[in-house]
């Protein structure tokens, strides 16, 4: 039975093996080459240049800027994101109490989910549509709109929103943390849902407060979830390429004057518009090196003990 066994997991490994190998693992060995090369992407003459095009990376003032624009949108989405959806998960689940002392969510919990995981169900076209008529700069802006009925702001100098470089990395931002406090709601809310809800009364009858509870017990208790989304959210930070690409101008987005570039959209400007293939790969391998570092970091610095309940 032993040597049957082994033959028959083989069987079972080779054909998802042989896929993912052709699929995943090759296209990043080709990446890598290619990054090594002066390819312009429309031909198949190329020449072997060694790390000159990372050389040059560290260099482009344009790369840099980008980088660090990833670099703020990895410190500021996670945090507002997960500390938005942690205290939203809270209030629905175990922010109420119940008059026999035990514990339950606010009022309407039910509709509050329902509403705040709608914007998830819209695609990123939908999203990126939707805000470009929020954040018009003319009238018909609705964001504009409202400033001017609540009259904090002159209808004749509507703010540029999309178009000042002082705000369009932070109405990008909100965009998304509009978009992915939702899921993360949900998320939190089904890892709270398996705590059991002794311990919570148990805490209440101590005399613990709401912040108390959460510090005490939520949070301790669903450190594993919330280090999970750390990483996904930290890993979309690194690209970000379709918001920026679809809501901001120039060719693949990043204006005003790189105001709002991030890797992923001077990658594509590189590989399609200026014919630099071999230099968008070798910015290609910078994003997944930088990503993986990234999430070995934060899988690092967050690590604690398990707790059991």
């Amino acid at each position: 039975m032993q040597q049957r066994k082994y033959p028959f997991i083989v069987g079972f490994l080779i054909v998802p093996l042989v896929l993912y190998i052709t699929f995943v693992i090759w296209p990043y060995i080709q990446t890598i080459g290619y990054s090594l090369t002066d390819w312009k992407g429309e031909s198949q003459t190329f020449k072997f240049i060694g790390f000159q095009n990372y050389s040059d990376l560290f260099h482009d003032s344009v790369f840099k800027t980008a980088l660090w624009h990833n670099i703020l949108l990895l410190i500021f989405l996670p945090v507002i994101t997960i500390l938005l959806a942690l205290f939203f998960a809270f209030m629905v689940n175990v922010g109420g109490r119940s008059v026999a002392g035990g514990v339950q969510g606010v009022r309407g919990a039910s509709i509050y989910k329902v509403v705040y995981f709608f914007p998830q169900v819209l695609s990123v076209a939908i999203l990126i549509v939707l805000f470009g008529a929020v954040y018009r700069s003319d009238g018909a802006g609705l964001l504009n709109g409202v400033l001017v009925k609540l009259h904090l702001e002159d209808a004749n100098n509507p703010i540029e929103w999309l178009n000042d470089p002082n705000l369009v990395l932070w109405c990008l931002l909100g965009v998304q943390v509009w978009a992915g406090v939702g899921f993360y709601l949900v998320l939190f809310s089904a890892a709270m849902q398996s705590i059991p809800k002794d311990i919570y009364e148990a805490a209440l009858l101590d005399g613990a407060g709401r912040s108390q509870t959460f510090f005490k017990v939520t949070l301790p208790l669903l450190w594993d979830t919330v280090q999970t989304s750390w990483v996904y959210i930290s890993i979309f930070a690194m690209d970000f390429f379709a918001l920026v690409s679809g809501l901001t101008q120039g060719t693949y987005g990043g204006g005003p004057d790189h105001h709002s570039e991030v890797m992923s959209t001077y990658l594509m400007r590189n590989f399609l518009y200026f014919g630099k293939s071999g230099y968008a790969c070798a910015q290609g391998v910078m994003i997944m090196l930088l990503t993986l570092v990234v999430s070995v970091i934060t899988l690092r610095a967050s690590r604690r003990e398990r707790i059991e309940f």
